[in-house]
């Protein structure tokens, strides 16, 4: 059991390793690569993850449904994402990828009336508005960063 425990805090640090370095090697990588030909890369990339834990382990694809057309446009985030980071700094996009708690949480109270807490409105609350700081370009004239709000919708997505 303590195997198990061990292995799945391993995997999540790995996890939580990966997505943090995500952010800044794609702003070096889109120097050289289109934003949707890199954002292809992460989908090729996360695709040959899940093909090798299927080759580990079989049972892991009970009940999956394949992709169709439909789910098209559940693919836009990573797009938004790089276009986002091609005129954000890697710093900023990374600190509005924040805001995808507050857009999950408000598509769970929607559309699947989820109870929200006082703690978690008000932690909605303050992602909102860091994520509203982070979004302006120039604060003396109330305008908004292009690539900001493109990471933002990402975080939407």
């Amino acid at each position: 059991m303590q195997y198990k425990k061990t292995t799945a805090i391993l995997l999540a640090v790995l996890a939580a390793a990966f997505y943090a370095v995500n952010v800044p090697v794609s702003k070096l990588l889109l120097k050289e690569i289109s934003p949707t030909f890199l954002a292809s890369l992460l989908y090729f990339g996360a695709g040959i993850g899940i093909g090798l834990l299927y080759c580990i382990n079989p049972k892991s694809r009970r009940g999956e449904k394949k992709l169709t057309r439909k789910d098209l446009p559940y693919t836009l985030a990573p797009i938004l994402l790089m276009l986002g980071l091609k005129s954000a700094s890697s710093a900023n996009a990374s600190l509005l990828g924040n805001f995808e708690i507050a857009a999950t949480t408000l598509i769970a109270l929607l559309l699947f009336r989820e109870k929200v807490s006082k703690r978690l409105w008000a932690a909605i609350l303050l992602i909102t508005l860091s994520s509203g700081i982070l979004s302006f370009e120039d604060m003396s004239s109330l305008h908004f960063s292009r690539g900001s709000l493109l990471v933002l919708a990402a975080a939407a997505c």
